[in-house]
Formats: structure tokens, sequence, C-alpha cells
């Protein structure tokens, strides 16, 4: 069996105040939440910006504004006891309509109908305490 394909991913850090929208998931195998950047994998010929659009677009249809790139990062990790590699491209960016800073919760289904993940408003300090397990850990520098 070969390991899955690195995957190359542009992630979105949206902040208000003291808090970040973030995209919930869940490990099946360990039974714990985690918490990520929206955003997700490039297409071939698309740029890392393009593609942090168009998931935005596709996830909770929503347009961004303010995008700057901020860093890339290499993410090793073991995900529903599989290992992955990841290249991340992060932007800072902020939500082009402001209604996205008033939701709650935001669900995103897949093609079938299936949650997915859901996006929510989470406190930077229980990010930083790591009351939420959030992932990868150097997108924590980019909180403070």
């Amino acid at each position: 069996m070969h390991p899955s394909p690195i995957r190359v991913l542009s992630l979105g850090l949206i902040r208000q105040g003291d808090r970040t929208f973030l995209a919930q998931g869940y490990d099946s195998v360990t039974q714990k939440a985690f918490y990520r950047a929206l955003g997700g994998g490039l297409e071939f010929g698309e740029s890392s910006l393009e593609a942090l659009k168009r998931e935005f677009q596709e996830e909770i249809n929503a347009e961004l504004t303010d995008i700057q790139y901020l860093c890339t990062i290499e993410n090793r990790f073991v995900s529903n006891g599989k290992p992955g590699h990841e290249i991340i491209f992060l932007y800072q960016c902020d939500f082009a309509d402001p209604k996205f800073y008033h939701v709650e919760t935001l669900p995103f289904l897949d093609a079938g109908g299936t949650l997915k993940f859901t996006a929510l408003w989470v406190e930077i300090a229980q990010c930083l305490s790591g009351e939420l397990f959030v992932v990868p850990a150097e997108f924590l520098r980019y909180l403070h």
C-alpha cells in the first residue's frame, strides 16, 4: 500500500477581535475534535490565492477581501489513524459580507448531504491555551 500523496492546501485565517473563524473536525480514531482554518486543496493549474477564494465560495458561499499571504507550513500528522503530509499556504483575510461575523455556526455538507465539518467562531484564548486542539500547531503563532 502506497502512502497518500502530499496535499497542497490554501487556508484562510479570519479574525475579529478576540475570536477566529475555524472549521471543527472529528478524528474517529482518537475520538477528539480538532479545529483548523477553512480552505482546501489546490487544483492543477490553480494558484494558492485562486484556490483559497474558490474553497471559501464552495464551502460556505463566502467571498474574501483584504487577503494577505502569511506563510507556508509543512505539516506531517496522523488523522483517523493514517499518516498525512500537507503543504499549507496560509493567508490572513476578512469576509467581504459582514453577515459572516454574526453567524454562530455554519454546517458544510458534502455532495451526498453528509456533514463534512462545522465552521464556527471560537475564542482565540481557547486555542492558545490548548483547550481547543488546533492543527497544525504552527497556526497558533499567527493568533497572538
